[in-house]
């Protein structure tokens, strides 16, 4: 029975037979079909990277700095054979003749912050969409550490640095003896552009900006890094114009001269 348009049709049979056995048919071929799509696909990516460390759930390798880092690229099926080539960042990296058929090994030692975030590919030399890449995901903290101590004179200025660096990024503070900074007052600039934080003073008054620093970070695998920088203000010095002194003593000099010079005979005669 077929209902169309709201006429009810009555089919033979035979004719209900046929129409099934067409319709299984047609699942048949688009299974078998499926079937063949997924087998050229498999056969074409012929290259797979084994790292270790493994690679993550995202994809990316994680390490730390000065740790190494393995890759070996292998090649299956009908390109076992063929020559493979290595990619840094798009960049080819020259390979030992016996490590470029078949499987090709890489090796990252010590890994450097140049590191992180680089994509190493591997592929078919000649044919490059048959690949395989990788990437690296560097840890690490910024490097602070230590005193510096810092003299200005008052009324001059000064400018404190810290490097943090971090994968992942930290937060950054700046404190003066102990108490965070308070930027609507006292002059202060702060800048940090994720590489570099810098603490600017244009104007110093002693009793404001005299005193122990503090540029801090928090990195939420590595906790807290800190630099400390001791300024000293000293009173200011009077400082002289040295080329107007040299100037007026040359012009005292040489007006003396000339008056010397056009009074010589008379000083003669008083001498007699």
């Amino acid at each position: 029975m077929v209902i169309f348009e709201g006429i009810i049709f009555e089919l033979p049979p035979q004719q209900v037979k046929v129409d099934r056995a067409s319709r299984k048919m047609k699942c048949i071929l688009k299974i078998s079909l499926l079937h063949v799509l997924l087998c050229s696909v498999t056969q074409t990516l012929g290259i797979k990277i084994q790292s270790n460390p493994e690679v993550n759930i995202e994809g990316l390798v994680q390490t730390e700095l000065n740790k190494t880092v393995s890759l070996t690229c292998l090649s299956e099926g009908a390109e076992a054979e063929k020559q493979l080539v290595w990619l840094r960042n798009g960049a080819l990296v020259q390979l030992m003749e016996g490590n470029i058929y078949g499987s090709s090994s890489l090796c990252v030692t010590p890994v450097t912050h140049e590191d992180n975030a680089a994509t190493f590919t591997c592929q078919l030399k000649g044919d490059a969409s048959v690949n395989a890449s990788v990437t690296l995901d560097v840890k690490y903290a910024p490097m602070l550490s230590g005193m510096r101590e810092l003299t200005v004179e008052e009324e001059a200025g000064f400018v404190l640095q810290c490097d943090v660096r971090a994968n992942p990024p930290v937060s950054v503070s700046w404190q003066r003896n102990g108490t965070l900074l308070d930027l609507s007052t006292g002059g202060f600039t702060v800048t940090n552009d994720g590489l570099m934080t810098q603490l600017t003073v244009n104007r110093v008054d002693r009793s404001v900006h005299q005193g122990t620093y503090q540029c801090e970070t928090v990195s939420p695998i590595y906790g807290t890094s800190s630099k400390s920088f001791q300024v000293i203000v000293t009173d200011k010095t009077l400082k002289f114009p040295l080329m107007p002194m040299v100037a007026g003593i040359v012009v005292v000099l040489c007006t003396s001269l000339l008056a010397i010079v056009s009074r010589w005979k008379k000083i003669v005669k008083c001498c007699k």
